[in-house]
């Protein structure tokens, strides 16, 4: 698995897109203040009545994460980065299916991705290399 870099900062983002992507990112860091549990709540709460998100809707809504906030881009900023993407696409009427568990082969950590067409977006792992402990599926 890659960790994104301010090399690596997608470009080419519409200005209304990076300006509600900024709005997405400061309610994300809010939301990853709260303890697991009732940030699960939050998000199923967030999900109800959204259809499914595209590959390409919550591909659209990561790169417009990662063009506005470097610290989304830093090793330790995926769960910033994936409230963030699926927040977006909530603004977008989708939701994305939001994980958040661990590697399950070296280096062991945790991480939080979002998944679309029921693969991880734009999270270059190997099939089983990501285990979720907790999701967060659109629910219409």
């Amino acid at each position: 698995m890659t960790v994104p870099s301010a090399l690596e900062r997608p470009c080419g983002v519409p200005f209304i897109r990076r300006m509600t992507a900024r709005i997405a990112v400061a309610a994300a860091f809010a939301l990853s203040l709260l303890p697991p549990g009732r940030l699960r709540a939050v998000l199923a709460l967030l999900s109800r009545g959204a259809g499914p998100a595209r590959y390409v809707h919550a591909k659209a809504a990561r790169d417009a994460v990662l063009a506005v906030s470097l610290t989304c881009l830093g090793s330790h900023g995926c769960l910033p980065r994936s409230l963030a993407t699926a927040l977006l696409c909530r603004i977008w009427g989708v939701w994305p299916t939001w994980c958040a568990g661990v590697r399950t082969r070296p280096p062991f950590a945790a991480h939080a991705w979002v998944e679309a067409d029921g693969r991880p977006v734009d999270e270059a792992a190997p099939p089983g290399y990501l285990s979720p402990l907790i999701t967060v599926a659109p629910r219409p």
